[in-house]
């Protein structure tokens, strides 16, 4: 009989060597140990605090815990798949080392409020710096909208020429919904920021237990209320992934515009040549290899939360080996994301600008048209008559082959007799973008206040 196994004296035949290899986790979860560690000190140390452990126990295990810490960082240390999983391995080993102390470690709990925790840990510090790496990111946009907020972009709708936009009020949409990412993972870690460790398998311990003070050992802001609840749900797994997959979902929307904005057919922008790569056939292609695959990675990670949600769905209480299976899709959502947020930082600062090529895509899209309507509703004009007014106006400069603002002022008066000489003020791409000087406008000042807000806010934590 196989006695590594923590229950092994339950059964009489030993698990076969497939179904130890099927059911094993350590392969991945072994990048918990660190966090595995430090919730077993934590719990040893409150097992002391309450007397179920000696203090002399306690030292021992401290002292081993740090030479297995130490194999770990050092590579030294041999994962066993007979083991199954990364508690077990550091608890045999630990075992090892000091003897009964290590045997008393587990009193009071079970791998299951143990790798709840586990994950929790991981995870709290992942949230920590994914924030930082979003907040890098914002960084390199903002010093990019400072230095084009006055960069004359065409906006789009339908991908059809609509009004004039700065290409620094354009950057900073980005710059936003980087913010809300950013406020939807620090809302995130609340709940991920809660102990399940003292719930045991599913039903607490008979042992006198102080699960706050293990909490505030391990920096948890609350504890879990319902021991079932504590060990069996992966909502705030399913919670995390989800924020991470808006997140990619951002920067695919991003990636689609850098991608289309490099084409030679736009011309709006060159990304440096570190992120892209060339054709095996074509010498000629420059291929914008990263954002295509952050468009990629983001259907991965959209893939990570559904199946976490399906994994969950329908599980009864309490824990269930499903749960095994949570692991792999939450590390690779953390992994690809912060890969992600890293290499775009690096990456907007690696963008170069073509101003003349996007004043003349705005040129060729009569971008000015819904300022000449707005221009007669000023004269008095009903809006929805200024509408066709100028609709006929740009049907007339389309024949012409020309912009609005080319139209000289007697052809314009043929539209609307209340056209003056001022009209050419809101005409060109500049006095439109001035003319929406407001908060959220893309006027250059309120591009430049907005930047200023953003990193007063920054500068604030």
């Amino acid at each position: 009989m196989n006695d590594n196994k923590a229950w092994s004296g339950r059964f009489s035949e030993p698990v076969s060597e497939l179904v130890k290899t099927y059911t094993a986790s350590v392969s991945f979860d072994c990048r918990m140990a660190e966090f595995d560690i430090q919730g077993s000190l934590a719990h040893a140390a409150m097992l002391t605090h309450v007397g179920v452990l000696s203090a002399a126990d306690f030292a021992s295990i401290e002292a081993g815990m740090a030479d297995i810490l130490n194999d770990i960082r050092k590579n030294n240390f041999a994962w066993s798949v007979d083991l199954e999983d990364v508690h077990m391995n550091i608890e045999k080993r630990l075992t090892d080392k000091i003897g009964d102390a290590g045997k008393r470690l587990h009193t009071g709990r079970s791998r299951n409020d143990q790798v709840a925790t586990d994950i929790r840990l991981y995870l709290r510090d992942a949230i920590d710096r994914i924030v930082g790496f979003i907040g890098e990111l914002k960084l390199s946009l903002l010093d990019l909208a400072e230095a084009h907020a006055d960069t004359v972009l065409p906006g789009f709708t339908h991908l059809q020429v609509a009004q004039p936009v700065t290409f620094g009020h354009h950057v900073m949409a980005y710059v936003e919904m980087l913010s809300r990412d950013s406020e939807r993972m620090m809302d995130c870690r609340k709940r991920v920021n809660r102990l399940p460790l003292g719930a045991a398998a599913l039903a607490g311990t008979t042992f006198p237990i102080d699960r706050f003070y293990t909490a505030q050992l391990l920096g948890f802001a609350d504890v879990c209320h319902n021991s079932l609840d504590a060990v069996s749900d992966r909502d705030f797994a399913i919670e995390f992934t989800a924020a991470a997959a808006l997140v990619m979902t951002h920067l695919s929307r991003l990636s689609e515009e850098l991608i289309l904005w490099m084409s030679p057919r736009v011309g709006f922008i060159d990304i440096a040549d570190r992120f892209c790569t060339g054709s095996s056939i074509m010498p000629q292609k420059k291929n914008p290899d990263v954002p295509e695959l952050v468009r990629g990675k983001t259907g991965r990670v959209n893939g990570h939360l559904v199946a976490l949600l399906t994994l969950m769905k329908g599980q009864p209480l309490a824990y269930n080996k499903d749960n095994q299976e949570d692991k792999e899709p939450l590390f690779d959502t953390v992994d690809t994301l912060i890969d992600t947020l890293r290499i775009y930082a690096d990456m907007m600062r690696g963008i170069t600008v073509k101003p003349e090529a996007m004043r003349a895509a705005v040129l060729q899209g009569f971008a000015t048209a819904t300022d000449l309507a707005d221009y007669l509703v000023k004269k008095g004009v009903p809006f929805r008559d200024s509408h066709e007014v100028v609709a006929r106006a740009v049907r007339h400069a389309e024949t012409a082959g020309c912009d609005l603002a080319d139209l000289p002022l007697e052809v314009l008066r043929q539209f609307s007799d209340l056209v003056e000489a001022d009209v050419f003020t809101v005409l060109t791409p500049e006095g439109s973008l001035a003319q929406r000087n407001h908060i959220g406008g893309t006027a250059p000042t309120q591009v430049r206040a907005q930047i200023a807000r953003h990193r007063g806010m920054m500068a604030k934590g």
